[in-house]
């Protein structure tokens, strides 16, 4: 490609996807849970998980706030929620105002009015059971951020897990979502994963032919034992869904190159909730008529 042209294809590209994610994609406000007197920022969307079960034809309405209109860019959802552990049953305790909690000018009367507009029958008092919850809920014990997804859920090194089966508490532990390797990468979140793996990638001699070219966006799979699985084009999901016998060819040869060329990576483990977890790393690249690869990865 010429430079002049492959300078344009890059900027329009950076224009239509950084952008809008920093538009669209602000970092949210988190929700609070009061645990054992603690007031505690929690990533856990209860009230949202009520909301999909239900037929919300008005949805934007429901708080008297209307979602995303006029909203702040930090707090979309048009409120935060505060859940409260008592007697080992989980509730939600207060719908408030993005941002008063700490401003500390929330009206509980206005609390508990939102939360009986949605929930009628379900309140008990002036709080609401949440019995429509079995799983585990997070917060952190350390301010060590692990992974983040820019937007709302985070992971921290070091954790409370509690374990709920509808709305009561099971189990309460803490645990450690960092587990060192011998001779593993380092995957702290000051590690930008993209560049450890190019360091790999600019090293293969592609074929870079009319029929050939690798250069492309590509997801590359750390599996829950930090070795590399797997190796996709954002593209395709899979080969399967490629008819062309020759873009076939050129996935399956782009694809297979990459991973051989990382097969003998290990990486630390990372955890979520206490439990291994794979991760998707994006990588984008564009290889030269010359041979030479480049790291396009934002």
């Amino acid at each position: 490609m010429k430079p002049l042209v492959k300078l344009v294809f890059r900027l329009t590209l950076t224009i239509l996807t950084f952008f809008p994610f920093k538009i669209f994609a602000s970092p949210q406000m988190p929700d609070y849970i009061i645990y054992k007197n603690d007031t505690i920022a929690t990533y856990n969307l209860l009230v949202e998980q009520y909301l999909q079960k239900r037929d919300q034809t008005n949805r934007e309405q429901l708080f008297g706030l209307t979602f995303r209109d006029g909203a702040s860019f930090n707090c979309w959802r048009g409120y935060q929620a505060i859940y409260k552990i008592q007697n080992d049953s989980l509730f939600l305790s207060d719908i408030i105002n993005c941002g008063s909690i700490k401003s500390k000018t929330f009206d509980k009367s206005a609390s508990v009015k939102k939360m009986y507009a949605i929930f009628g029958d379900k309140m008990v008092g002036d709080k609401v059971f949440i019995d429509w919850f079995s799983g585990e809920l997070s917060f952190p014990l350390t301010n060590k951020l692990l992974r983040w997804d820019g937007v709302f859920y985070r992971i921290y090194e070091a954790e409370t897990v509690l374990s709920f089966y509808n709305g009561k508490l099971l189990k309460a532990e803490n645990v450690c979502n960092y587990a060192n390797v011998s001779k593993g990468i380092d995957r702290h979140y000051s590690i930008k994963i993209s560049d450890i793996l190019f360091k790999y990638i600019k090293k293969i001699k592609f074929k870079n032919t009319d029929d050939c070219d690798c250069s492309e966006k590509y997801l590359i799979t750390i599996d829950k034992e930090g070795k590399i699985s797997n190796v996709k084009s954002v593209k395709y999901k899979s080969v399967d869904e490629i008819s062309d016998s020759d873009e076939k060819n050129e996935y399956t040869y782009c694809t297979n190159t990459i991973r051989k060329a990382l097969s003998a990576l290990k990486f630390d483990i990372i955890k979520d909730k206490g439990k291994p977890i794979s991760e998707d790393v994006y990588l984008e690249i564009w290889v030269e008529d010359n041979g030479k690869v480049e790291n396009w990865t934002n």
